[in-house]
């Protein structure tokens, strides 16, 4: 990968660097309700089932859209345009032009940096397969936005 590719706009990157620039934080795996009146998206702490909820890791990552067929793919054009990922997202930072946090696993070195930070959703979530689609509301969460 090139030296500091995560400077780079978001089109240069080739398939490893933009893999490699996901931090890991599992947030855009979470559950997400929408107010059909405002259209403000509110998250829960309901999990992707397929969210390995300890390691923030989809086990099914690259057969995903078999599983979930409406498993958004997070593009260039998704980062700039959609507002649901999390404003702590390196996608969406860089898609506007902002630099990296300092707890990215590519500034600090360490992956260990993003639980360290408060931005994962390790041991924060429950699985989808726990919850009863009538009580997500109930799952709201504020911690991320």
């Amino acid at each position: 990968m090139r030296e500091r590719f995560w400077e780079l706009p978001l089109e240069q990157l080739d398939g490893r660097e933009w893999e490699a620039l996901c931090d890991g934080c599992g947030r855009c795996c979470l559950v997400k309700l929408e107010d059909e009146d405002s259209g403000e998206v509110a998250f829960t702490d309901v999990a992707c089932g397929y969210l390995d909820t300890e390691q923030c890791r989809c086990r099914v990552y690259p057969e995903r859209h078999h599983y979930v067929p409406d498993c958004v793919e997070v593009t260039a054009e998704v980062a700039q345009h959609f507002d649901w990922l999390p404003d702590t997202c390196a996608y969406r930072l860089r898609a506007r032009g902002r630099p990296l946090k300092a707890w990215h696993p590519l500034l600090s070195g360490r992956p260990e940096s993003v639980r360290e930070a408060g931005v994962s959703v390790a041991g924060r979530v429950v699985s989808e397969t726990a919850v009863d689609e009538a009580d997500l509301e109930e799952h709201i969460i504020h911690w991320v936005n």
